[in-house]
């Protein structure tokens, strides 16, 4: 069987061991297969346990395709696993571990648990520089009464004491090109201009609301400002790019995840950043290989996934 192009495709041709492997070794030692810990290219094959002996003498010289990635020390076999990718990495609105679950037959808590180590390897490593050209910025709430407010109060309340039902959050658009976001502790000038400067290369057009925040960002940026009390657009002046991000986001928020903790909202912005940036021009195999291709050099352990969370943190409801 070729290569899977569907979801029902992916999910006969992974339920095979051996396709599951040779993907896993396409990707990770395109070269030929070698011991991760030392790299020597002396290694043997154990056909019975699908993993690998390394020849030189030190210690875990046994290894599997799993170690070394968001896999490793998983029980979980490799074609729930890429399944389970395959899924996220395509479902527009989004995929809920529940879902997860009853489709691989694992509990709630593993799918859980498999859908944030997925999501560490669909992170934006932003390797690609600063963004340049016609640039969209804006923030948004995730917090369920923030949604019942006019923006203004929002902002106003997300500074005082009233923020603890919702999260800041920013987002930089290249327009026809890439999204970034991030979790912010507030909406300050500071804040969200330090951000700008962090990701937008000097003399980029700049779009943003009128929030006064925003202020100050020429002579070093061509800063154009809509105020959305008067028009939502002015010819090219507008922040729509986002607000259409916006929107993807929080369908997925309420209608998939419904709860969401903040302190892990970055990861959920991580999944749908990854969608929206590999839209156009890519089918659902190649937005597959991109996410096993990022698979690599990343581990998410359950400690370091629940052990963080201070016990007075609440869900962001949406």
């Amino acid at each position: 069987m070729s290569e899977p192009n569907t979801l029902q495709e992916a999910i006969i041709y992974y339920s095979d061991a051996d396709n599951c492997l040779r993907k896993m070794v396409s990707k990770r030692w395109p070269n030929g297969v070698a011991c991760p810990t030392c790299g020597s290219a002396k290694v043997s094959f154990n056909a019975q346990r699908r993993t690998w002996k390394c020849g030189s003498h030190h210690p875990r010289r046994e290894f599997s395709a799993k170690v070394g990635t968001i896999f490793e020390d998983s029980a979980i076999g490799l074609g729930k696993w890429l399944t389970a990718m395959w899924m996220i990495a395509n479902d527009k609105n989004g995929i809920s571990s529940y879902e997860i679950a009853r489709g691989l037959g694992v509990t709630q808590k593993t799918a859980w648990f498999m859908m944030h180590r997925i999501r560490l390897a669909l992170q934006d490593e932003q390797g690609g520089g600063k963004l340049g050209g016609e640039v969209e910025v804006d923030e948004t709430f995730i917090g369920g009464l923030a949604r019942n407010m006019h923006i203004a109060k929002r902002r106003e309340k997300i500074q005082g004491t009233g923020g603890r039902d919702k999260v800041p959050v920013l987002g930089i658009l290249k327009r026809h090109g890439q999204v970034r976001t991030s979790v912010v502790p507030d909406v300050t000038r500071e804040t969200l201009q330090g951000k700008v400067r962090d990701n937008v290369a000097p003399g980029s057009q700049v779009f943003t609301d009128a929030w006064v925040a925003y202020a100050g960002l020429n002579p070093e940026y061509v800063h154009s400002v809509i105020d959305h009390a008067k028009a939502y657009a002015v010819e090219n002046v507008h922040t729509n790019g986002l607000e259409n991000f916006w929107s993807l986001l929080k369908r997925g928020l309420r209608g998939t995840y419904v709860s969401v903790e903040p302190f892990h909202l970055f990861r959920y912005l991580d999944e749908q950043a990854f969608r929206y940036n590999n839209r156009e021009g890519l089918d659902d195999h190649d937005r597959f290989e991109m996410a096993l291709a990022q698979v690599i050099g990343k581990r998410l352990t359950w400690q370091k996934l629940t052990g963080k969370v201070p016990q007075t943190e609440t869900s962001v409801n949406q």
